[in-house]
């Protein structure tokens, strides 16, 4: 299996030292473990931008950056603790972080508010993202309080606290080719889940059990868990847009909507394909998911150097616009519906993300207030939709059908790369791979 190494979150850390002002100082804190239910836990996550900085994978660590020192790069740590390892699992220490992650220097935890106080004595800019654990905003503003209240001991305060994310969160927007090996990765071990789910699928089944093959076969492939909440959504449940419940029986007729992706050494792949319970399409389900397709399609010819979001989205919007005119969900003239944006009644989201570290992943969709172009190095999602719910005012032959096709497009230096083009979405690809299934 792909992995970055070591090498790579030490150059990031360089990087974004680089992009900090003279007599800075930056702090970035691990994610801590959740509650679940009294003294149980959710399976930890790492923080995303802290991650993304050493590829260290333990709660309630602190990375520290220092601009103009002979050690800019400082790792607080939990300790070596046998008998806590013997209940909660081993950790790395501190002495093994140093040398196995690249930090310049590295501490127990335990040292934290001693040596934080030293480290960002004097300095004349604290880089910070305010508001994300507030917990550690505590800890960090009572630091700066007690180099406030110290003037006789010459000890001052940075007269000025600068987010650090924008810096963090425009590297992040670009991947590098260690970070797109493993997303082109997650992107076909998701595939093939949803592939196994086409499979899968018959009359008399659950939502979850769908869910159960796709988590099933990420795990299998080295992706214990999803990258979000896993949308199985049959029948009138896929014009729920984030419908999560997955408790229904898959009915004779329906379709389902399948919204799902792997996370993979921490990276999101995210996927939607609909398709029939029963493997075969009737006449009004394949004419709304062509006409979705077609957007798709279309929008798909924009991602490339140079071309928008906003415009794949108008180009979506017009496919899907005409369709639903030809279909008589929609009825006027063209060029009205569109400058009235009429499709938003059964297309309510937009076209697509960033994706990354995180499944809507950060990165400024404006700079200087336009709308960037899109650049190789860029991952995003493209995901039009239609959904006609059963109290729609769409005809009663149109009721009850949700339908959104979703891929992982990378913007590479002469268009883009499908990361998530093995999964079938024609329709004769998803009717014979479900006719596959039935037949072996």
């Amino acid at each position: 299996m792909v992995e970055i190494q070591k090498s790579e979150f030490k150059t990031r850390r360089e990087r974004l030292l680089a992009a900090m002002d003279s007599n800075s100082i930056a702090i970035i804190p691990a994610a801590t473990e959740l509650t679940r239910s009294r003294d149980t836990h959710y399976p930890f996550r790492q923080d995303s931008d802290f991650f993304y900085l050493t590829g260290f994978n333990e709660p309630d660590a602190v990375l520290v950056l220092c601009k103009d020192s002979d050690t800019p790069s400082i790792l607080f740590c939990l300790d070596k603790d046998k008998l806590a390892e013997v209940w909660h699992g081993r950790r790395i220490g501190f002495e093994k972080a140093q040398s196995e992650y690249l930090f310049d220097k590295t501490y127990a935890l335990s040292e934290l508010n001693e040596q934080l106080l030293n480290l960002v004595n004097g300095q004349q800019i604290l880089f910070y993202a305010q508001g994300t654990y507030p917990a550690f905003d505590g800890k960090v503003f009572s630091m700066l309080n007690t180099l406030r209240s110290a003037p006789k001991k010459g000890d001052t305060a940075p007269s000025t606290i600068k987010d650090i994310r924008p810096l963090l969160h425009e590297m992040r927007l670009f991947k590098s080719p260690g970070e797109i090996n493993i997303m082109r990765e997650g992107c076909e071990i998701s595939a093939r889940a949803h592939m196994r789910a086409m499979r899968f699928s018959h009359v008399g089944a659950t939502e979850f059990q769908l869910e159960a093959e796709l988590h099933h076969h990420y795990a299998m492939n080295g992706a214990p868990h999803p990258a979000y909440g896993t949308i199985v959504g049959s029948g009138d449940n896929a014009n729920i847009l984030h419908y999560t419940q997955n408790s229904d029986v898959l009915n004779n007729g329906d379709l389902v909507l399948i919204d799902s992706g792997c996370e993979l050494q921490g990276y999101a792949a995210d996927i939607t394909r609909t398709f029939p319970v029963n493997g075969k399409f009737s006449t009004e389900q394949a004419a709304l998911y062509n006409i979705v397709l077609k957007a798709q399609e279309v929008a798909f010819s924009e991602v490339k150097p140079g071309g928008y979001l906003s415009q794949a989205n108008k180009l979506a919007m017009q496919v899907l616009t005409q369709g639903l005119l030809d279909l008589g969900i929609l009825t006027g003239d063209f060029d009205e519906l569109m400058a009235q944006g009429a499709c938003k009644e059964y297309y309510m989201h937009g076209l697509g993300h960033w994706l990354g570290l995180d499944v809507h992943d950060v990165g400024d969709y404006k700079v200087n207030n336009q709308e960037r172009a899109f650049e190789p190095g860029m991952v995003l999602t493209i995901e039009p939709g239609l959904y006609i719910s059963k109290d729609s005012n769409a005809p009663k032959k149109y009721q009850g059908i949700g339908i959104r096709i979703e891929d992982n497009l990378l913007v590479t230096e002469s268009g883009h790369e499908n990361l998530t083009i093995t999964v079938p979405k024609k329709i004769s690809e998803i009717e014979a791979l479900m006719q596959s299934a039935k037949n072996a």
